[in-house]
């Protein structure tokens, strides 16, 4: 084997983290890089304005697991797969907000290492969905408020990202006390339209970025607990507009991750793409090249579903299949075929306690 021992470790820990779902059957189971800044305030309203949405194929949240977005120990956000009361919709879209809540009602079922974004005391007072608008409203109590202005955004981000996890949801409106919010309410992030996911999450931001010029792709990276548990991490960046949304995507991964934001690589210096191609059924083949990898080596689960998520982020297909150096059949280490279609798992980061 010539993969490296650090994606090989950790790709076995991931197996404990990520459940995928193929088709036909479902499963439950760094170099540094250029320093990308987050965006200053002046350009918050050109981002909400010049970003396009792109159709996501995220699936429904599944019958015991709600996915919620959480700050992990070095300030980002990652989603988390709770065990929440489920309920019809209305009621599990509430109980994954009060998740979100520092302090609140569901502290104890969130994993050690991460935590709510939303300030001690928040209560969500109502919460409304329009089906054939694809929005949910939702109303806070004036507590929702009591944050300081550096995280206004990443409160914004992991509401939306929360929310529009449920495919049923696009479209994010908020309310504090009775009142419609035009924007946040202590450092003025607009909102004087609905939030979804071309707001990004994790924006990483480079100083030169034209955004009038760019469109925003979601790429997930891995990270780990003290305990050595793997997750996944996603993160936003720009990329000049017009790009194959897919291959600039996996374009990013192959630059990794920043350095010092406690994320890793989930693909190799030597990995180049190939190709992506999208089918009429609804599937998107994306082959790349590594020659660290020999003819049916068996491929880290961590590198193989980073490309999943990843993929079916930034496209809209809804299904995922991955050709390595011109192969067809393509294992991980979880014993899962990448080369045939897989789709993007109910669930992400199934975390112990």
């Amino acid at each position: 084997m010539k993969w490296n021992r650090q994606i090989r470790n950790s790709a076995m820990a991931s197996m404990l983290a990520l459940p995928l779902v193929l088709s036909g059957c479902s499963l439950f189971g760094t170099s540094p890089s250029k320093q990308i800044d987050p965006p200053p305030a002046d350009i918050e309203a050109q981002m909400m304005q010049s970003t396009g949405s792109v159709d996501q194929t995220s699936l429904a949240v599944g019958a015991e697991v709600s996915t919620v977005y959480l700050q992990n120990a070095h300030g980002l956000l990652a989603p988390v797969s709770l065990h929440l009361p489920q309920g019809d919709a209305t009621a599990k879209t509430m109980a994954a907000l009060e998740a979100l809540v520092s302090e609140g009602a569901y502290a104890k079922l969130i994993p050690a290492e991460f935590k709510g974004v939303l300030p001690k005391g928040t209560e969500v007072k109502a919460v409304t969905l329009k089906p054939d608008e694809k929005l949910a409203v939702v109303e806070f109590n004036k507590e929702f408020s009591n944050y300081s202005a550096a995280d206004e955004r990443k409160i914004a981000e992991a509401l939306t990202w929360t929310l529009v996890d449920n495919p049923e949801i696009q479209n994010v409106q908020l309310w504090m006390d009775g009142a419609k919010l035009n924007e946040m309410p202590v450092a003025g992030m607009p909102l004087d339209r609905p939030l979804n996911r071309s707001l990004g999450i994790n924006l990483q931001l480079d100083r030169e970025t034209n955004l009038s010029q760019s469109s925003p792709v979601t790429i997930f990276f891995s990270a780990a607990t003290e305990e050595g548990t793997a997750y996944f991490v996603p993160v936003t960046r720009f990329v000049p507009y017009g790009s194959d949304l897919v291959a600039a995507a996996i374009d990013e991964m192959i630059k990794g991750p920043i350095k010092g934001d406690g994320l890793e690589n989930v693909l190799t210096q030597n990995t180049l793409l190939d190709g992506v191609e999208r089918s009429d059924n609804g599937v998107v083949t994306v082959s790349i090249k590594d020659d660290m990898f020999e003819p049916g080596e068996k491929l880290p689960a961590q590198m193989m579903q980073s490309l999943v998520l990843t993929i079916s982020e930034n496209a809209a297909q809804d299904k995922v299949r991955i050709w390595l150096n011109g192969e067809k059949d393509v294992l991980g280490t979880d014993n899962q075929n990448y080369g045939q279609p897989v789709m993007r798992p109910q669930g992400i980061n199934d975390i112990p306690l």
